[in-house]
């Protein structure tokens, strides 16, 4: 988002826990403005806010029943601000699906969200961003691209490229573009697991295959919902052209493979990893 931002040459004031940290300072020596803040202290939120002519935010990713309660907190509180300072257009960034109730846990808190700021008299808009295509992770065994996802191999899972989620809220917020009905699902392309590892393929010239896992390889019952979401989720059909209307450049999987120069993750380095390598 920031990235996108200064591509359109906008005043960018960032609002961060610790202006101290790297991640800050590093944000500060491309000209950004750093404001410290707390999100349960109200004064800290509002002063940051003040004369913002826009404002994007986010939510930490929850992962736990705990985390969740505390996300909408933080969401809640943001929006509060927001309001008091009169800011006059806000964008958040939710989650694909979270336009109803879901039954996700960390997706229905950012379902309460949006519902509190539809009611906060803000002008707004929500993004819904699909998975990332960054999160998907091939790998390279015995000379082939494998790709493993818990998803039945006939879903096709809706991506978006992580550069694209930030070009398009920039547009968004700096009023160049406007999503239709307030909201925009940000997909840049659906595929099956197999059409996912041949695109890594292709661009390897590797052969590939995909194996479907079971939901009980994930690590908690929030990641299995989420996982059961998103093959419910293949079920509505994406809108490719209103991303593309927003963000004319906006990638699909081959793409992003092609402009991030994805190449192929290297073998462990042991001996008998050493030995596969050369074999294959």
């Amino acid at each position: 988002m920031v990235d996108a931002l200064l591509d359109h040459k906008a005043r960018v004031r960032a609002l961060v826990r610790d202006p101290r940290s790297g991640r800050a300072q590093a944000l500060a020596d491309r000209g950004v403005e750093l404001v410290g803040i707390r999100a349960d202290d109200p004064a800290s939120l509002g002063a940051a806010l003040a004369a913002a002519e826009g404002f994007f935010f986010m939510t930490p990713e929850a992962n736990s029943l705990k985390e969740v309660e505390a996300e909408i907190r933080i969401g809640t509180a943001l929006v509060d601000a927001a309001a008091e300072a009169g800011v006059p257009h806000v964008v958040f960034n939710s989650v694909l699906g979270a336009d109803r109730e879901s039954g996700v846990p960390h997706h229905d808190s950012k379902h309460r969200i949006e519902e509190y700021l539809g009611k906060s008299g803000l002008r707004a808009t929500v993004v819904r961003p699909a998975p990332f295509m960054e999160e998907m992770a091939p790998r390279l065994e015995h000379g082939e691209i494998v790709l493993r996802l818990p998803l039945p191999e006939d879903v096709a899972l809706k991506m978006v490229s992580v550069r694209d989620v930030g070009r398009v809220a920039a547009a968004l917020l700096l009023g160049i573009a406007e999503a239709p009905g307030g909201a925009v699902e940000l997909v840049g392309d659906e595929l099956t697991g197999p059409q996912i590892a041949a695109a890594f393929g292709v661009h390897a010239g590797l052969p590939a295959r995909y194996e479907a896992l079971p939901l009980s390889v994930l690590p908690s019952d929030l990641d299995q919902a989420m996982f059961r979401e998103f093959a419910e989720a293949a079920e509505r059909p994406a809108d490719l052209a209103v991303v593309r209307a927003i963000e004319p450049a906006a990638l699909d999987l081959a793409g992003w493979i092609r402009v991030t120069g994805w190449t192929t993750p290297r073998l462990p380095d042991h001996p008998k990893a050493r030995r596969e390598e050369c074999e294959t």
